[in-house]
């Protein structure tokens, strides 16, 4: 598949069909995804291809908590889980209030194949550690392989999507997948053969979002606008 057409076609695929992903396609996938950079080249990232079916349901269980917290924040109108404004949401009502956002993750057993992303915090550069804020600089040492294994699978035409709904439960999935302390969870992607594929994605125009010098620049245009 062409490069431009993979990049304008990768969606988030949330539906798939009973087809096995087997475990050569996803080495073929894993082994172009591993030329991702990383921070010093370190290649800090792990990651766990959870076949068992049992597990995969446990981690849609661990997933539920905050998709409540999730869909709660929604219905106020709030960005969920945003680091600058805090809820006005009463959070443990939202917590024991069953939610149907995102189906597949109460039926993640049935999802073909699961990849858990980690990230061993040892071995990358966490350079905003010290600002007042939520860090952000590590994941540029781990999400380019989340995204090179999403294009990958692309190419196979597979479909998946980049979740973090689970990383608050980390602790249980340290425990429950065998991870070392020092890892983080930095993304769960189920792939699967998409029930369908979509090629016309909605995304902002370049002149939204790109500014030249400075962020209330001049929009970039096309050239000779």
């Amino acid at each position: 598949m062409e490069l431009n057409e993979a990049m304008r076609t990768t969606f988030a695929c949330r539906e798939f069909t009973d087809e096995p992903v087997s475990d050569e396609v996803l080495h073929r996938i894993l082994d172009v995804a591993r030329f991702a950079p990383s921070g010093g080249n370190r290649q800090g990232g792990h990651v766990v291809v959870v076949r068992d079916p049992a597990v995969r349901r446990r981690l849609g269980e661990l997933t539920q908590p905050t998709l409540r917290v999730y869909a709660a924040q929604v219905a106020a109108g709030e960005t969920p889980f945003n680091s600058v404004h805090p809820t006005s949401i009463d959070v443990e009502e939202a917590l024991r209030t069953p939610t149907d956002m995102l189906p597949m993750f109460s039926h993640l057993d049935e999802v073909p194949v699961v990849l858990l992303v980690t990230v061993d915090l040892a071995q990358v550069a966490s350079v905003d550690k010290d600002l007042d804020r939520v860090g952000l600089d590590t994941g540029a040492s781990i999400y380019p392989l989340a995204w090179n294994i999403l294009l990958a699978a692309r190419a196979e035409g597979l479909g998946g999507v980049l979740t973090t709904v689970v990383a608050p439960a980390e602790a249980e999935v340290q425990e429950l997948l065998g991870l070392p302390e020092s890892h983080a969870i930095a993304a769960l992607i189920p792939l699967g053969r998409p029930v369908k594929q979509l090629t016309r994605l909605r995304r902002r125009p370049v002149e939204d979002f790109v500014t030249i010098d400075r962020f209330d620049g001049v929009p970039l245009g096309p050239v000779g606008d």
